[in-house]
């Protein structure tokens, strides 16, 4: 039974939709103009921006009185709450476990808000397990994280697949094990010269059709 390891933001969930959903909804709340939302969106920096540095730049930009860990706390819960998972992306993890795959979730992050997100949408009923680099003290593309998934299911890490949208913790994590992995574009292109995915897709529906095909060829 190979291991199938997935990135959770961006990849099974539409992460960057979530942020400016809860934004469209903050802005009106605070009175802040609607076009403040291209500003949010530059601020989060598609989710490389540290989530204390936004809930900062927040409060600067708009003399909120609310404490740091309050503003913290409300995009947090906010990201939580607007938070949707693909049926279809569940349809295909299916596929992929019928199949004889094991599907692991492998994400850089929070504990409390990844796993809310996870339970919240229903995901944690198509994935084996999760792991969760604040919970395991290590990040991608660190090889443990890696390897504490294999554990957790049981399974050696050879013969596994990576995919996920980060060129450098996803598909450079994969690189970094010698494990064959799928990018997805999201619009983008490879521009990284020290490793390459096996595969560049746009969806992650497309990215374990991928897979099933090409282990089945090798």
């Amino acid at each position: 039974m190979p291991l199938l390891l997935l990135d959770l933001d961006n990849t099974l969930i539409d992460r960057t939709g979530a942020f400016k959903a809860w934004a469209e909804w903050f802005l009106p709340e605070i009175g802040a103009p609607a076009y403040d939302v291209d500003w949010l969106l530059d601020v989060d920096a598609d989710g490389l921006t540290d989530r204390w540095d936004v809930a900062e730049a927040i409060r600067d930009r708009y003399a909120i009185r609310a404490s740091i860990v309050d503003m913290v706390d409300e995009l947090s819960e906010g990201m939580v709450e607007h938070t949707r998972f693909d049926p279809m992306v569940g349809a295909a993890l299916r596929i992929a476990a019928d199949a004889g795959w094991v599907p692991v979730i492998v994400t850089n992050g929070s504990t409390r808000m990844q796993e809310a997100k996870i339970r919240r949408t229903g995901l944690d009923r198509f994935v084996a397990d999760w792991v969760i680099s604040e919970e395991v003290d290590c990040r991608k593309p660190n090889p443990r994280i890696f390897e504490i998934a294999a554990e957790r299911a049981r399974l050696r890490l050879r013969g596994a697949w990576m995919i996920g949208d980060s060129p450098e913790s996803d598909i450079g994590g994969a690189a970094g094990l010698g494990l064959p992995s799928v990018w997805l574009r999201r619009g983008r292109e490879w521009t990284e010269r020290r490793f390459a995915p096996t595969r560049a897709v746009n969806g992650v529906i497309q990215a374990v059709a991928a897979v099933m095909s090409l282990a089945h060829s090798r």
